[in-house]
């Protein structure tokens, strides 16, 4: 009689694990873009910066591939400011659906108290 609980129990807690599992791989997922994006943040930056010190009437080029394309001062600077405000944006997503994930893991701890004995 005490076989079928055990292997109840036992089939709950492997499913539980799995879904910790999953869930630990999804916020380190997460932290690994947000550490990510904020690299991209602070080269577009530093990048922006230095080229603020050029002359305005200076041509640069982009790189696009294999190729150069000359653009303009002013539109090298859009370009980066843009990439700054997209990073920044999938930051504060990631920022606001990492507390979810750890919150999923620990009330699927929390549904199993037999565990904490």
């Amino acid at each position: 009689m005490a076989a079928p609980v055990d292997l109840e129990l036992k089939k709950a807690f492997t499913e539980l694990q799995a879904k910790v599992i999953d869930t630990q791989q999804k916020v380190k997922l997460a932290d690994i873009q947000i550490e990510q994006l904020n690299r991209t943040k602070k080269h577009a930056h530093l990048t922006d910066t230095e080229i603020m010190t050029l002359v305005d009437e200076t041509n640069m080029y982009e790189g696009v591939g294999r190729m150069f394309i000359l653009q303009s001062k002013e539109a090298i600077h859009s370009q980066l400011l843009e990439k700054q405000k997209i990073a920044e944006e999938k930051i504060k997503e990631l920022e606001v659906t990492e507390p979810f994930l750890s919150w999923g893991m620990g009330l699927a701890l929390f549904s199993f108290p037999f565990l904490y004995l």
